[in-house]
């Protein structure tokens, strides 16, 4: 918590849409629609204006739903996201999803499902899931991890009595990459790293 993880994923989809264009499709399980909209006007965001523009789809289910989605085939959730014709999605905790599931080969399996579903709509796509969950042993498992292309991991450590907030991009496939933790602030035009700022957690 307080990592900046949906302010890093929304970053991610308005640069699409801002830089390059692209179409893009924002899915929550846990957040509030208007919370965020609310939230990200701090940085200058106006995502109803961007749902308005039709460049932007933002998308409030509870984890059953997309269970029950998945198990279809994709089902409703396919209209939408073919209809949308985009480039980017963002899937707003894959951890909540995962909960869902008490067996660990059934979570897998649905994890993967999931993924298939990205891989067949050709978007490029983003989950967010919370640290601890990622490595528990009943959450999501080792294997999955292999299936996601990069890792981004966002801390929000304590040194000193403060609070500091650092990111690490511990994989990108095919991609070279910094391999540093380095600090960055969240400031009203989103994250912004610091590439002289070397973190220790």
């Amino acid at each position: 918590a307080g990592t900046g993880k949906s302010t890093f994923a929304i970053q991610f989809l308005v640069n699409g849409i801002i830089g390059f264009n692209e179409n893009c499709v924002y899915i929550t399980f846990e957040e509030e629609r208007n919370q965020i909209i609310s939230n990200m006007l701090q940085f200058g965001w106006d995502l109803e204006e961007l749902e308005k523009s039709g460049k932007f789809v933002l998308l409030q289910y509870a984890p059953e739903m997309v269970k029950e989605l998945v198990a279809e085939g994709g089902g409703v959730l396919d209209e939408t996201i073919e209809k949308v014709k985009g480039k980017r999605i963002v899937i707003d905790s894959i951890s909540s999803f995962s909960l869902l599931y008490q067996n660990e080969y059934e979570r897998k399996q649905a994890c993967l499902k999931l993924f298939e579903l990205i891989r067949r709509w050709g978007y490029t796509a983003v989950f967010t899931a919370e640290d601890e969950l990622v490595h528990m042993e009943n959450a999501i498992s080792t294997e999955l991890e292999f299936e996601a292309d990069s890792m981004v991991f966002l801390y929000n450590a304590k040194t000193k009595g403060k609070r500091k907030r650092a990111i690490e991009v511990v994989k990108m496939r095919g991609t070279k990459h910094v391999r540093k933790v380095l600090g960055f602030d969240i400031t009203e035009k989103g994250i912004v790293i610091n590439p002289n700022d070397v973190v220790e957690v």
